[in-house]
């Protein structure tokens, strides 16, 4: 079945990516959306859902997009889900996607599956409120070309943790990659943190601390031993000024740092 492109704002954006195919008349196949999460934060309630970048529609979503903004049917189309969003949002998510795309340009199309980009924004929940969201997208197709087609995005109620938007874009590198860039939209607005000064291996230490992993998890993973772990974390605690995991990923959240 095909669904008309509907307009949006970052049509325009995506379509200076020359990553990005233009259009598409194939049906996409479902990602491995489960393997996908595991590279993907979801502290607090989360929803997913595939994207068509090359006609915005919309697929395989996670249940709980429902419930969480009071919806009755499934979106078809990103924009139904960019109309969630806060207006004054919608300035800084324009200029977030822009600022993927250079950096995107900057490591190379040959690695784009092998990245993942973040921030935060507000939408409209069930209750008629705006909460913050953290948005993560995860290109997952490309055609034979090397043009990006598909990705798969997860947004994550955090409003529980912060409501403090740091206005910040994360490019993380995934599987082969271990890129980390951090890039403020509005440097006036946001202070520089003692814990910007985080060592890369710490900055590692404190994505899987993140996603609730335990010491002797993330010694596996990383190959490394329990008690250089407890030291990374301790670092990490003090240079965050953060007393426990709790308060140092709400502090992580509001400094950009995932």
């Amino acid at each position: 079945m095909q669904h008309p492109e509907k307009e949006h704002p970052l049509i325009e954006v995506w379509k200076s990516y020359p990553g990005v195919r233009k259009s598409d008349d194939k049906i996409l196949y479902r990602p491995p959306i489960e393997k996908i999460i595991g590279e993907m934060f979801s502290i607090g309630q989360y929803y997913y859902y595939v994207l068509n970048l090359t006609n915005s529609t919309l697929s395989n979503h996670h249940e709980n997009i429902l419930s969480l903004h009071g919806l009755k049917e499934y979106p078809e189309n990103l924009k139904e889900v960019i109309d969630l969003t806060h207006p004054d949002d919608i300035p800084f998510v324009i200029k977030a996607e822009q600022t993927v795309i250079e950096k995107m340009l900057e490591i190379g199309l040959d690695d784009q599956l092998f990245t993942k980009s973040s921030y935060c924004f507000r939408m409209k929940t069930a209750n008629g409120n705006y909460e913050l969201f953290h948005h993560q997208a995860i290109p997952t197709l490309e055609d034979e070309n090397g043009h990006i087609v598909q990705s798969i995005n997860i947004h994550t109620n955090i409003h529980h943790i912060t409501k403090h938007n740091p206005y910040t874009v994360l490019v993380s590198g995934i599987g082969p990659r271990n890129d980390f860039h951090q890039i403020k939209i509005d440097d006036d607005s946001i202070p520089h943190h003692p814990c910007m000064n985080l060592t890369k291996r710490e900055t590692e230490v404190l994505a899987f601390i993140a996603k609730g992993y335990s010491g002797s998890e993330i010694s596996k993973i990383l190959i490394l031993s329990e008690h250089t772990v407890r030291t990374h974390r301790r670092n990490i605690l003090a240079k965050t000024s953060s007393r426990n995991s709790k308060e140092l990923v709400k502090k992580a959240f509001e400094w950009g740092l995932i």
